[in-house]
């Protein structure tokens, strides 16, 4: 036995694990690190069951090349000529639009994924670049552009100080924060009520974070902005209005939320005016308070105005850049350029729908677009790193035809799920264990400044590629270096470019340096880790990669602390409450006032054991509770006539899903959760426990109108009752898969 610490990479919590491991290196246990100053020793399901998913024995261990139905194992380089082949193939007879990329969620929780995506997107020079971004997070940062001059500009909630959170289509109780890094958030918001804070939750389901709020209020889906707009009404129309920073648009603000009031906005949003009114009134009378929201707004369809909301309520109440209200953590890293300073966005549109680009990217609900539609600069080949896009995306079964129909897809991956079986070359990427970890973005928005580095706690096998030289290999290849270049080619550029910036900035460890001497100084056991030695020796702390090994429990980096300064990136160095992007929008909203409501709406929901669809093939994270049931509320069951499955229609399409009958969820409401639908996946416990797609419902003509985020929440539905399908008795039933169906039967060769 050996034991060795990491960061858990699953959600974005970033909570520390102490992991026990046998010798021939499997896990044996998995604890909470107790040391760690963050989490300290905080541990949920997920990052317990870190030994079953890394050992999952259905994760590819070797390139996969398909020829018709047939897969077959490669090797190396044989699947990397087969890359060049398919994708200079592509470019010669169609230019290098008729490329895109996709990056999915993990790719943000991994060092190869994070610190390899540009130069890939760079040698790729396809303007269709995608990510899961636009599936549940970039209103957030376009809100921060637009606010704040910068898409960087997060602010989280000061959990640990605050005096009273109000929580808006969010549920730490079971997410434990996103874009907002929290380990044990359960722990902090019953700290909060044991100090004697409040805790007000607005979301459509009774929640576990709204089971234990001091008061929780129903909301309609999709009405967010329209509190929000109320609450500022409010707060300008009694006085309440406390600005500690300079703004522009204090007066363009309140003319936004002029036709907005709480009798106005009331049967809409279902909150009863006095409620709203009272609300605005204690956020105001708080000695600190916060205001935070995920998901439930940000994939709404008025997602970006909600978010620059929220910032704006902070603003008014005085609670932006102070402890306990809203702050912007410092972490330990130099900052990563992460799109033009000021913010700027629409630099360049998409093809088929004229959509704008926001931080090098265009929403991932027109990418089927540019796939089906033909002409100059149609997609005819995708490189997918981490994302099951039929599952994840709106309108999945759409995506289902068009990935069949390319010319070339190369997927890096480690599983053959319901995306990658579309591929020609599946690379899959080694074993978390394997891999080092750092989390580069996620440690931009803990509710503490903190740092931790973990090293592989495994070595690759012989011939073996790491992640980072997986990608670095793709940019090669698509640069034109050829399926044989070396990947420390491209890690050696990237660190000339930081290092070279680095000897031009006073104060910088490099300074003045030569920049042989400069890459001496370097320690790193892999081009990633080089990299990382650069961004922390560049950080505000000085650090070093040499520093973080001494410390495998992590450093905690004080509270907290009011740097609005350094964040603002405005034009004129102020605050902005008011931006032109904005009242299309509001003219939009105020339509709404009058247009009647849709009669049910549909939610997606979070939930404790799940996270996306990569983990449902891992029997601990599976069945029992986390089941993939629509939550139909008792009377709007018994209003449709539903039994125990009900026929779910959108414009979009529909489902036949079974039915949970539960209070949790407002009258009018139903909740389905997101990223199943594994029926006749390979991968052996996913397939027994499928569920339903979710994105046969959600519709991909209808995102949000200045960011293009996708809509997932608020999508109107019919309802009826239904027969169980043939197939349910079958998925009933659960039956242990025996040994000798594993995934490598199913391929040939």
């Amino acid at each position: 036995m050996r034991t060795v610490h990491r960061t858990c990479p699953i959600c974005d919590a970033v909570c520390g694990l102490r992991l026990e491991l046998e010798d021939d290196g499997r896990v044996a246990s998995v604890r909470g690190d107790d040391k760690d100053p963050l989490s300290r020793g905080y541990i949920c399901p997920k990052g317990a069951s870190l030994g079953r998913i890394d050992e999952d024995p259905d994760r590819l261990t070797r390139p996969l090349v398909r020829t018709g139905d047939t897969w077959r194992e490669v090797s190396w380089e044989e699947a990397f000529e087969t890359v060049e082949r398919g994708l200079t193939g592509v470019i010669e007879r169609y230019g290098r639009d008729a490329v895109a990329a996709y990056f999915g969620n993990p790719t943000f929780h991994t060092m190869g994924g994070i610190f390899y995506r540009m130069p890939l997107a760079q040698s790729l020079g396809t303007v269709n670049l995608y990510s899961a971004s636009t599936i549940d997070q970039i209103p957030k940062h376009v809100a921060g552009g637009l606010m704040y001059g910068s898409g960087t500009a997060i602010s989280v909630p000061d959990v640990d100080r605050t005096d009273f959170l109000l929580v808006m289509g969010a549920n730490p109780m079971e997410s434990h924060g996103s874009l907002c890094a929290a380990p044990d958030f359960p722990g902090r918001l019953r700290a909060l009520k044991a100090r004697g804070g409040r805790l007000v939750v607005v979301d459509p389901r009774r929640t576990r974070t709204a089971a234990i709020a001091d008061t929780h209020h129903f909301i309609r889906p999709g009405t967010d902005a329209l509190l929000l707009l109320a609450l500022v009404h409010t707060l300008f129309a009694e006085d309440l209005v406390n600005l500690r920073v300079e703004v522009d648009g204090l007066t363009e603000l309140r003319a936004y939320a002029d036709p907005f009031g709480p009798e106005a906005v009331a049967p809409l949003c279902g909150i009863p005016a006095a409620d709203i009114t009272t609300l605005a009134r204690d956020l105001a009378a708080a000695p600190s308070a916060a205001v935070y929201t995920r998901m439930g707004t940000s994939t709404a369809e008025f997602s970006t105005l909600t978010q620059f909301l929220v910032e704006a309520v902070n603003v008014l109440t005085g609670n932006v850049d102070r402890p306990g209200g809203v702050m912007f953590p410092k972490p330990a890293t130099m900052e990563v350029p992460w799109g033009p300073k000021p913010f700027e966005m629409g630099r360049w549109h998409s093809r088929v729908r004229g959509l704008p680009e926001a931080l090098g990217e265009f929403p991932v609900g027109t990418l089927v677009d540019e796939i089906e539609t033909p002409g100059e600069g149609q997609v005819r080949a995708v490189i997918t790193v981490a994302g099951n896009l039929v599952v994840s995306a709106p309108s999945g079964p759409r995506f289902e035809k068009a990935l069949a129909g390319l010319d070339f897809m190369v997927a890096v991956d480690p599983y053959l799920n319901e995306t990658t079986k579309h591929a020609h070359v599946i690379l899959p990427p080694p074993r978390i264990l394997q891999s080092p970890h750092y989390d580069l973005l996620l440690l931009t928005v803990t509710v503490r400044n903190y740092t931790r580095f973990s090293p592989p706690a495994l070595p690759l096998e012989p011939g073996q590629l790491s992640e980072g030289d997986i990608l670095a290999k793709l940019a090669l290849i698509a640069a034109g270096a050829g399926a044989d270049a070396e990947p420390a080619q491209l890690d050696e550029m990237v660190l000339g470019q930081l290092l070279g910036i680095g000897t031009q900035i006073p104060g910088t460890p490099f300074h003045g340096m030569e920049l042989p001497e400069a890459r001496a100084s370097l320690t790193g056991e892999s081009g990633a880790e080089l990299v990382l030695d650069v961004m922390l020796k560049m950080g505000p702390y000085g650090l070093s990669l040499e520093e973080l090994r001494k410390h495998p429990n992590g450093l905690d980096l004080g509270p907290l602390q009011p740097r609005l300064p350094e964040v603002l990136a405005t034009d004129g160095g102020r605050l902005r409450l008011a931006h032109p992007d904005l009242e299309p929008e509001l003219g939009r909203l105020a339509e709404r006032l009058a247009a009647p409501a849709a009669e049910t709406i549909l939610i997606g929901r979070r939930q404790l054991r799940s996270n996306n669809s990569w983990l449902h093939n891992v029997e601990s994270l599976v069945g029992g509770s986390n089941r993939c049931t629509l939550h139909v509320h008792p009377d709007t069951a018994d209003r449709y006539g539903l039994g125990d499955w009900a026929e779910v229609t959108s414009a979009a399409g529909g489902l036949v899903v079974p039915v949970e009958r539960t209070d949790r969820v407002m009258p009018g409401v139903v909740s389905l959760p997101h990223g199943w639908g594994h029926a006749g996946s390979p991968l052996r416990v996913a397939s027994r426990y499928p569920g339903h797609n979710a994105n046969a419902l959600t519709d991909d003509s209808v995102l949000d109108g200045i960011s293009g985020n996708a809509v997932f929440n608020g999508v109107p539905v019919v309802l009826a009752a239904a027969e169980a399908p043939p197939e349910a008795a079958t998925a009933a039933q659960e039956l242990p898969v025996p040994a000798e169906a594993a995934l490598l039967p199913l391929l040939t060769g």
